[in-house]
């Protein structure tokens, strides 16, 4: 904008992803990519209005984003939320890698008892590492922001940046093979 004179506040930029990137996140739901049938799934913390919230996420073993969720608590009722989240977006995974925790534990458990299912779960820490490095790419972004003010801004714009991270990571789907750079994915989403 400067380059072409045109003078604009962050805060108009600020207003302006919060009214643009919720429309943008589900154009780029709808062409998306599908994802393998072995997820890692773990949750990261990130600072909303000075407090500590838990972003959980899950990705393929080819480190190909499935889902993620912003929540307020880590238990097992915000785990379980967030796998039939994915579930339902992606379809049941054979295998899931967790860390070592209760709550993802309990949450598929409860799951596979629920719907009669038989989802592998494996708790190694070195498998999953892909998830693990994968969270740093989203950090790098939020780390500068020193937390969000308000919830609402943090979902819309965590959806934001994870909706680029996937795109930088080549998942929307496209008709033809060529090579586009992230930029004019991101532009053919706005069309």
């Amino acid at each position: 904008m400067a380059e072409r004179g045109v003078f604009v506040d962050h805060a108009t930029v600020h207003r302006w992803a919060l009214k643009m990137l919720p429309a943008l996140t589900a154009a780029f739901r709808s062409r998306k990519r599908s994802v393998g049938k072995s997820w890692r799934m773990d949750e990261t913390y990130i600072k909303v209005r000075g407090r500590w919230k838990y972003l959980y996420r899950a990705v393929d073993r080819d480190g190909q984003t499935v889902d993620f969720v912003l929540t307020a608590r880590r238990d097992e009722a915000a785990a379980r939320r967030f796998l039939e989240r994915a579930i339902g977006r992606h379809g049941r995974p054979k295998t899931i890698t967790i860390d070592k925790s209760g709550a993802n534990t309990a949450a598929i458990g409860r799951y596979n008892a629920d719907h009669q299912t038989a989802i592998n779960l494996r708790q190694c820490k070195y498998l999953n590492n892909i998830v693990e490095q994968d969270h740093r790419a989203i950090k790098r972004m939020t780390r500068p922001m020193l937390g969000f003010k308000s919830w609402h801004s943090a979902r819309i714009l965590l959806a934001g940046i994870e909706t680029m991270h996937m795109i930088r990571k080549r998942q929307l789907g496209r008709r033809r093979r060529t090579v586009v750079s992230a930029a004019e994915q991101f532009y053919s989403l706005a069309y």
